[in-house]
């Protein structure tokens, strides 16, 4: 059976209609869902401002992160922030992006109570941004310390010898672009990056000594770079408590008068894209669903995305890397 020609038009006007109202659907359930992860964003402009604690997570190599020093000027500058919990898991990363954290904590301590709660790691820079905080809670087989600044280079002079290869180098100067890999490195070379490595953990022993309240020999004997339980650090007083978020909540309780009833917020960056990133809808929908494991994995990969480790680093196993 044949259709004639008015049929054809109304199958194809209702298709047409059919097609307007899918796409419609789709762009209404995209702004329903970017709207919920915009709401539950406590930076976001549709966030409910109630009283709560902010909870930060500081997870993986830590690198300079201007997202995250704005987030922390965020929180600082947030009313309805009361305190801030930093939860930290992290084996360090480099000197500069450990001094740039440290500073923008204490910048939110300036303003509000901030308690460190460290979970399986907090060590090199990772301890860092712990003793920027007012108190420091660890568990007690926690693994922190590791105090101190390293640097390293390959020498594969030897290596390119044995296969024929050589390495000219023209340089203004007998330090330029020293230690480097094509030659044994030279007692001044060796002598230059010592100082420069010293200098930085002269600053890192400081600011131990200056936040854990300990004598700066006493502070150098245990900065040796090992690493400690929660348990030996707290008999060196590198932390304040054995226990975890619940304790670092009795603290804020006792001594500055927050109570235990309001609710913990997570705070997160996002990928900047119209101020509701896709990163940070995704983990913050993880989030309202239950799936804290999932959205941290989502955070994570987020910032390692652009992580680099040139530069001196204060990091504790660097082979995690590889990971």
């Amino acid at each position: 059976m044949s259709l004639d020609a008015d049929q054809i038009v109304d199958r194809r006007r209702l298709r047409r209609k059919l097609s307007f109202w899918r796409v419609a659907a789709f762009l209404l359930a995209t702004i329903a869902i970017m709207g919920a992860a915009a709401a539950l964003m406590p930076e976001s402009p549709f966030a409910p401002r109630q009283a709560h604690v902010a909870r930060l997570a500081l997870t993986g190599i830590i690198v300079e992160d201007r997202d995250r020093q704005e987030l922390l000027d965020k929180i600082a500058r947030t009313n309805s922030v009361k305190a801030l919990i930093l939860s930290i898991d992290s084996p360090g990363g480099t000197t500069a992006g450990s001094e740039a954290l440290f500073d923008a904590i204490r910048k939110v301590a300036e303003k509000k109570p901030v308690v460190a709660q460290i979970g399986t790691v907090a060590a090199s820079g990772g301890y860092a941004a712990a003793i920027a905080a007012d108190h420091i809670v660890a568990r007690r087989t926690s693994i922190t310390g590791s105090i101190g600044v390293l640097f390293q280079w390959a020498d594969v002079s030897k290596l390119l010898g044995d296969i024929g290869v050589s390495v000219d180098t023209v340089k203004s100067g007998a330090l330029k672009a020293e230690p480097n890999p094509f030659e044994p490195t030279s007692e001044e070379a060796r002598a230059a990056v010592r100082s420069l490595v010293m200098d930085s953990y002269d600053w890192f022993v400081g600011l131990v000594a200056e936040r854990r309240d300990l004598d700066p020999a006493e502070a150098r004997r245990i900065s040796d770079g090992r690493i400690y339980s929660g348990g030996q650090a707290l008999k060196l007083n590198l932390i304040d408590a054995i226990g975890g978020e619940e304790t670092a909540r009795d603290w804020l309780a006792s001594e500055h008068n927050v109570s235990r009833r309001l609710k913990i917020r997570n705070w997160t960056t996002d990928d900047g894209l119209s101020g509701v990133g896709f990163a940070g809808a995704a983990s913050a929908l993880a989030r309202a669903a239950g799936w804290d494991t999932l959205a941290m994995l989502i955070d994570r990969g987020a910032r390692a995305s652009g992580a680099s480790l040139d530069g001196l680093v204060s990091l504790w196993q660097p082979q995690d890397l590889e990971k």
